[in-house]
């Protein structure tokens, strides 16, 4: 692949964990939260992006969502678990994301608010269509995904040089 095709990057939100008596990072699921994550895998893979690679955040409800989203994928990416996307800021997210192979074309970020909305805002220099609208009258709810794209390597993504392509959120 060359580095001027443009990449994509999906940032994920984990669905709607529950409140039981664990810590932070061990939170499950709640019922809601597993079903709008298969809902959200059926919408990404009718987005028709095939994704190569998932950097998914190691707590218990991301790795819950990510494991009902990527069932309804035809094919499974690689996926790396990543303690450092707990609790991370844009721009320690921007310093994970930097670190991608080049040979990644596509990949999915699973995480958490507010770093996740926080980096879909601050990369997104443009926006197509009305997407940048959606996200901003939507928020960022549990279980939704922002589309961006951009040009060049991993290591050159930085705020403002995204595009803003789809953005999705489960129904209230």
């Amino acid at each position: 692949m060359s580095v001027a095709e443009p990449r994509r990057i999906v940032l994920f939100r984990h669905a709607k964990a529950d409140w039981p008596q664990v810590t932070d990072h061990e939170r499950p699921l709640a019922d809601r939260g597993r079903k709008d994550a298969a809902e959200a895998g059926r919408r990404l893979v009718d987005s028709g992006i095939p994704v190569d690679l998932a950097l998914c955040s190691t707590a218990t409800r991301t790795r819950e969502t990510w494991k009902l989203a990527v069932q309804e994928f035809p094919h499974r990416p690689k996926t790396v678990y990543e303690e450092r996307i707990y609790e991370a800021s844009p721009g320690e997210l921007i310093a994970v994301l930097n670190e991608t192979p080049d040979d990644v074309h596509n990949a999915v970020l699973i995480g958490h608010n507010p770093g996740v909305q926080g980096l879909a805002d601050i990369l997104a220099g443009a926006a197509e269509g009305d997407a940048r609208r959606r996200m901003s009258d939507r928020g960022f709810p549990a279980a939704a995904f922002a589309v961006l794209t951009f040009s060049g390597p991993w290591k050159t993504l930085e705020p403002g040089v995204a595009t803003l392509v789809d953005y999705w959120a489960p129904s209230d």
